[in-house]
């Protein structure tokens, strides 16, 4: 199952899609996540597990947080070892001014950037591919 590693290829098919709804990052320092709250990401740190979870879940655990992402997939399946995806989408983005919060799960890479902003960023990146593809 070997992803795509053609920097090329990479952006002019990565086709992202915007995924309903708001998502927030926070933490739960004991690392036992909340009944209820079923999150789409986690990363275990020192200081305890972090969670991204849909906005409504956080609320409904009583869970803090002071983020609100747009969760956008690139659907192209990416080699974990490709290399200049991750850049090049962070360039675009940086350069309209768009943070932006990357994690590689095995076949695709998933961007958490400002909810108000994701239909911007998901512009972005078509145009990005477009001019990778012309």
């Amino acid at each position: 199952m070997t992803g795509e590693r053609d920097l090329t290829t990479l952006l002019t098919s990565a086709r992202p899609r915007l995924n309903p709804g708001g998502y927030v990052f926070t933490t739960v320092p004991d690392g036992t996540v909340p009944t209820g709250v079923r999150p789409v990401v986690t990363v275990t740190e020192d200081e305890g597990l972090t969670l991204v979870v849909p906005r409504e879940q956080a609320d409904a655990a009583g869970l803090p947080y002071d983020y609100v992402a747009g969760w956008i997939t690139l659907r192209v399946h990416s080699a974990l070892d490709a290399v200049g995806l991750t850049a090049a989408v962070a360039r675009v983005l940086a350069d309209a001014g768009l943070s932006c919060n990357v994690v590689a799960g095995f076949h695709h890479d998933h961007l958490f950037v400002p909810l108000e902003r994701a239909a911007e960023a998901v512009a972005l990146l078509d145009a990005l591919a477009t001019a990778h593809g012309a």
